[in-house]
């Protein structure tokens, strides 16, 4: 078994601290962008989630955010999620992304909505692991709503059941979900309804981190940032990274990598 480090952040469209989208000059958007570069090349991530990030948005320099990363932080791979498109003068292009030091063997992105502004959904890759497909799935659920966060779980559980019947013979393990569910532990929220699924059918999935809070960076009090790792993903350790180049700070998680198929063998 290896060690394999992952990464979700919420890089808000480059901005930084900024409280309002589109006040950042491409200038800066750049400048803040090149450290979290230099953070991820600091932290050394075999897999990188990235919520919120842009592919050409007139408000955050009209560049591709991910390439500009990818070749800051040195990660060969990467595949863009796009959640919401615009075209027009006020063009809009951007949703979640994955960098990956292993080659992505297959991807597929799935959007909730269609809003023309803020819309979410997720993004999945197939990572090429040293030969076996490890499932990754990158998840921004909405800001605002109980009720919609509810129904976007849900619409990843259905879409998750067939795909895992479809896929399940040549992955390493159930899936790796992270991401910004806009929602913290506890209660009866969509992140506890993602768990209590996935415990149900896969196993004694973790959920990182436990303890500490990722948001707003500066001062958080709130806990809005999640890895859940199945249970082939075992002596995990997790850190929250203070860091203040977004309002949120990202989440790392170490673990190994076992083969649940060998392991189910024996």
């Amino acid at each position: 078994m290896q060690r394999f480090r992952i990464m979700t952040f919420n890089i808000a469209h480059g901005r930084g601290l900024s409280p309002i989208q589109g006040l950042s000059s491409r200038r800066k958007v750049l400048a803040n962008l090149r450290r979290i570069g230099a953070l991820l090349r600091e932290l050394k991530p075999d897999v990188v989630a990235l919520q919120e990030i842009d592919e050409r948005s007139r408000w955050s320099g009209n560049f591709d955010h991910l390439e500009f990363l990818r070749e800051e932080a040195g990660i060969p791979h990467g595949v863009f999620g796009i959640n919401t498109r615009r075209a027009g003068l006020f063009n809009l292009s951007y949703g979640n992304a994955i960098l990956s030091r292993h080659p992505i063997k297959a991807s597929e992105n799935i959007v909730f909505g269609q809003r023309t502004v803020g819309e979410k959904g997720f993004l999945f890759a197939e990572i090429d692991y040293h030969g076996r497909m490890l499932p990754v799935i990158n998840l921004h659920l909405h800001h605002g709503s109980r009720v919609q966060r509810h129904a976007q779980v849900e619409k990843l559980w259905e879409w998750l059941g067939v795909k895992h019947r479809e896929h399940h013979p040549r992955w390493l393990s159930p899936p790796i979900v992270c991401g910004d569910f806009n929602n913290p532990r506890g209660g009866s929220g969509a992140t506890e309804k993602l768990w209590a699924h996935l415990r149900a059918e896969f196993g004694d999935y973790a959920l990182h981190p436990m303890t500490g809070r990722t948001f707003p960076s500066p001062l958080p009090g709130r806990t809005l940032d999640f890895i859940f790792l199945p249970p082939a993903c075992c002596e995990s350790s997790c850190e929250i990274v203070r860091a203040w180049l977004s309002d949120h700070r990202p989440v790392v998680v170490d673990f190994q990598v076992a083969d649940a198929r060998a392991a189910k063998a024996e």
